[in-house]
């Protein structure tokens, strides 16, 4: 069957992409090829940019898109299981987040992807999220405190309660912003630290917020991810299973993207941090995951799973063995 065929019997849908760089960027690329998949499965997707991620998910929740792509954090909203994957430092490595995706991407586990009336329809990794400092005497002159680094200002986007909860456990003072704002700042110095994926250094020009002192802690604050949520009653039956396979499909090339732009980061910029402080980290992102389980914002059972991908790992964990257990 020609591709001419395909779109002449597909049905036509809108699907809102966010991307910071709107048409330009390397998501909204992806959903390019995206598009040209969900022609096989029925639907001739319109591609909609947009440059804020709120407004997305606010025109998607009006009907004025029939799917969106934002990250895992706005996702959060429409369903908390998947919403919850991008937890602060729940998973390390890029082997930690396939073994997941991989795990809830099967048919079997399907149900937690549906959260009436929306699906999520796919998964796609946009790379590790790390903390960009303007200057690196914040990593060696904090090295020794107890979780208090009252001096330091850090941007937290404003629809975010993990980052809210993580700086308030740093006791640091903070600085609600949107997604945009909070790199605007960090090049203009009114904040000190912000973070984000590889990405966001050549897009958002973080050489200037670096200056010369400024650097790269080399220590994933989480794994961010591209979902892809439908209003389920508008697509085919079985879209959804094969939007996520075709997302899993790409979770390597996706990984490749991801450190492609890690490596455009030059040596000199990364910084490594003992493993004193590593565990520090560890033990505060924990913190986090835990009190917002308790309240409600991240789900329990993707906190549970990425728990025990860990353990698989690495057994030898100090939380493998912990009373208070994920």
């Amino acid at each position: 069957m020609s591709l001419n065929c395909c779109v002449a019997l597909a049905e036509t849908k809108s699907l809102c992409v966010f991307d910071l760089l709107g048409a330009n960027g390397p998501i909204y690329a992806q959903m390019k090829d995206y598009k040209i998949a969900a022609m096989g499965w029925g639907v001739d997707l319109h591609l909609k940019p947009y440059i804020s991620e709120v407004q997305a998910a606010a025109d998607f929740k009006a009907g004025l898109c029939d799917a969106v792509s934002f990250t895992g954090i706005q996702s959060r909203q429409f369903n908390p299981f998947t919403g919850s994957l991008d937890a602060m430092g729940a998973l390390p490595t890029y082997a930690h987040l396939k073994t997941v995706i991989s795990t809830i991407s099967s048919p079997q586990a399907a149900s937690l992807m549906i959260n009436d009336p929306y699906e999520v329809a796919g998964i796609i990794p946009i790379g590790a999220a790390y903390l960009f400092v303007n200057n690196r005497s914040l990593v060696s002159k904090n090295e020794d405190t107890q979780g208090k680094l009252s001096g330091i200002r850090i941007a937290v986007m404003d629809n975010d309660p993990a980052q809210i909860e993580l700086v308030s456990l740093l006791g640091t003072p903070l600085m609600s912003v949107t997604i945009a704002e909070m790199y605007k700042k960090f090049n203009a110095g009114l904040v000190d630290v912000c973070y984000g994926p590889a990405v966001v250094y050549q897009a958002m020009e973080l050489h200037k917020g670096l200056g010369s002192d400024g650097g790269v802690i080399r220590f994933p604050v989480a794994q961010l991810s591209l979902q892809i949520i439908i209003r389920q009653a508008e697509f085919p039956a079985e879209f959804g299973l094969k939007s996520r396979n075709y997302a899993l499909s790409q979770f390597d090339k996706a990984v490749q993207l991801a450190q492609s732009y890690e490596h455009r980061i030059a040596p000199q910029w990364w910084l490594n941090i003992s493993e004193i402080n590593q565990q520090r980290y560890h033990d505060i992102y924990r913190k986090t995951r835990l009190s917002l389980r308790d309240k409600g914002v991240y789900d329990a059972r993707m906190l549970r799973i990425m728990h025990l991908v860990r353990c698989k790992k690495n057994s030898q964990l100090s939380e493998c063995i912990a009373a208070d257990k994920e």
